[in-house]
């Protein structure tokens, strides 16, 4: 009945059969879960057994997903289409930015998840939004999926703490003196991370063949036809159709402003769930390839939950505010979420595991901004 906590951990679906061991990420290994991991496994499958529910979304998530892009579509119609006032035109412009991110959250993540639907077509289609908005579904299964979720922050697995000499987000990184003042500029370093995505890091990760030093398989085939197909589409849509109407410059004006919008609001919600205060950065033991935790443990250490409590922020974020249920079950719905908040949390209390929340995006905001503070000016994190 329930679906796999780990995601493609193993052999992964995207790779063909005869790709090379040589051509695939390396892979860390965790204790065996013998206690928590089955009696949590065995309560949240009860659950869905005793409520009678798929473990997808269903209308509930489709309906969300029509309101969503309509959202999209009437930002970027009125952008277009609408004569407006100047003021008027940059909150559509803002609006335009939320709703992608929004699309992002509920929609490409769920469906990149196979959470979304039964239907792998669904699934697929869902997940192929995020090329449609510049990046690149087949890339992110790799980023996400497979390095994000099966080793959140182990640094050198984890794609999501590679920002480069410009940032230092886990300890074990290099500190340069710079970083003394990353909790000031880092925020805006957010808002430019679409813009990186669409110009360099496909493209770059495509001819490296490699994700920080960890080896990726190219896309062939379909996946290919995709990824550039999402590319063309994108770029029609960003900068071809906006230029019949207003001037190139004011098009890469707007396109700058969107997307700023946009990345600042997706790395506000993932950074809140992992480059926190409370949440830990372990190291493998020394002169092996091992985690000493069993993996489910190590996803609730190592993740913070926030602002539980705001049913629009919840909506919004695709349930993403709470990442100790996503990280544990990433293929079921996020619509979910909090129902199974209830009883994760209860069974941590009973194994003794600290179940990590922020009560309110703001107390997190500010957790982020000591996290930020403390590993720019301590050279040990």
């Amino acid at each position: 009945m329930l679906t796999s906590l780990i995601e493609d951990q193993g052999t992964t679906k995207t790779a063909t059969a005869n790709e090379s061991r040589a051509n695939t990420p390396s892979r860390l290994r965790f204790s065996p879960g013998k206690h928590f991991t089955p009696i949590l496994k065995k309560r949240v499958s009860q659950y869905f057994k005793d409520n009678h529910l798929s473990q997808k979304g269903h209308l509930k998530i489709y309906t969300k997903a029509a309101i969503i892009f309509a959202w999209c579509g009437a930002s970027y119609g009125m952008l277009l289409f609408v004569s407006m006032p100047a003021w008027l035109t940059l909150l559509t412009a803002v609006s335009l930015g939320l709703a992608m991110a929004g699309i992002g959250f509920n929609i490409m993540h769920d469906g990149g998840h196979k959470a979304f639907s039964n239907s792998k077509l669904i699934n697929k289609c869902m997940a192929f939004t995020l090329d449609l908005l510049g990046g690149s579904s087949y890339y992110w299964h790799w980023k996400h999926n497979y390095l994000h979720h099966s080793f959140p922050n182990i640094h050198g697995h984890d794609d999501d703490l590679n920002v480069g000499p410009l940032g230092r987000l886990a300890p074990q990184q290099t500190r340069y003196w710079f970083h003394r003042y990353q909790h000031f500029y880092m925020w805006f370093l957010y808002g430019l991370l679409p813009l990186k995505w669409h110009l360099w890091d496909d493209f770059y990760i495509y001819y490296t063949g490699k994700m920080m030093e960890q080896p990726i398989p190219r896309p062939k085939g379909w996946d290919l036809y995709l990824l550039f197909l999402g590319k063309a589409i994108f770029a029609g849509l960003a900068f071809i159709i906006p230029t019949m109407y207003f001037s190139f410059g004011m098009v890469c004006l707007f396109y700058l402003f969107v997307t700023f919008v946009e990345g600042l609001a997706l790395a506000i919600t993932f950074q809140m769930a992992h480059c926190v205060d409370e949440a830990e950065f372990p190291d493998k033991m020394q002169g092996s390839n091992k985690i000493d935790n069993e993996w489910c443990i190590h996803q609730i250490e190592t993740t913070v939950n926030f602002a539980k409590g705001n049913r629009f922020l919840t909506w919004y974020m695709g349930g993403l505010n709470y990442q100790i249920e996503h990280h544990l079950f990433p293929k079921i719905s996020h619509v979910h979420y909090p129902a199974l908040s209830g009883i994760v949390k209860k069974t941590c209390e009973e194994y003794g595991i600290h179940y990590k929340e922020n009560k309110t995006l703001s107390e997190s905001l500010r957790s982020h901004y000591r996290h930020l503070r403390q590993l720019g000016r301590d050279g040990k994190g």
